[in-house]
């Protein structure tokens, strides 16, 4: 069964040839015009990933990221005309697994395409079976949901991935070249200041103090370090 991309865009003149561009890569498009259609066939379609143009006719597109996030983790890369640093970062803390400014050529996000999945893949099989707790804080591989004091964690999937990779190696420090090899693939087009920006939201949904963190640990000059249970341990 093909790979369904839901492509959100409204402009006919990129979603046509690039439509195409997908069914040649083997992929299966889905075209919607509007905010409002997309989240309508997502809920029909069920897609892979979503690929979503953030400036649409009737509504924000950031706007359509959130509800998609808020009904569950389908990977979603967003197409925009907004290229600035804060544009990014506010497009990843939505939730978004990539970001490509337009104009842009269809092999670079074909390409991404292939490394979110990939990526998304890889977690998913990969997982532990068995939750594992780390002093109040629970994460459910399988189910990807992690409690701290019996509460939710609010988490995007990339938030998740990061947060169940070094919970996987708690007590190691795991490098900043293996955590962007393992959460953003050997072939992450952008810059590393993402993994910064999103072990600060990390740090923040911990509860975690920078100044002396219980849980993630910052080892300078090589990478983090998640708490081992026993170093929780009275």
């Amino acid at each position: 069964m093909a790979t369904r991309i839901l492509f959100v865009e409204d402009e006919p003149s990129i979603s046509d040839p690039f439509s195409k561009a997908l069914v040649r890569e083997g992929f299966e498009p889905v075209v919607a015009r509007t905010g409002h259609e997309a989240l309508a066939l997502a809920e029909r379609v069920e897609p892979d990933l979503v690929l979503l143009d953030l400036n649409l006719p009737d509504t924000d597109g950031r706007d359509v990221a959130r509800e998609l996030r808020r009904r569950g983790d389908t990977p979603i890369v967003m197409l925009t005309a907004r290229g600035t640093e804060m544009d990014k970062i506010v497009g990843l803390e939505i939730g978004a697994d990539d970001y490509v400014v337009k104009p842009f050529s269809g092999g670079e996000v074909i390409a991404r395409i292939r490394a979110v999945l990939r990526r998304t893949r890889q977690s998913d099989a990969g997982a532990p079976s068995e939750p594992l707790a780390i002093g109040d804080l629970m994460v459910d591989f399988g189910a990807r949901r992690a409690t701290l004091a019996a509460r939710p964690l609010e988490l995007s999937r990339k938030e998740f991935d990061l947060l169940a990779e070094l919970v996987r190696n708690a007590g190691n420090v795991v490098s900043r070249e293996d955590l962007m090899d393992r959460v953003w693939d050997e072939n992450w087009f952008g810059s590393t200041k993402t993994l910064d920006t999103h072990v600060g939201w990390l740090r923040r949904k911990l509860g975690d103090d920078t100044t002396a963190p219980r849980y993630l640990h910052t080892v300078r000059g090589v990478g983090f370090r998640f708490s081992s249970p026993e170093e929780l341990a009275p």
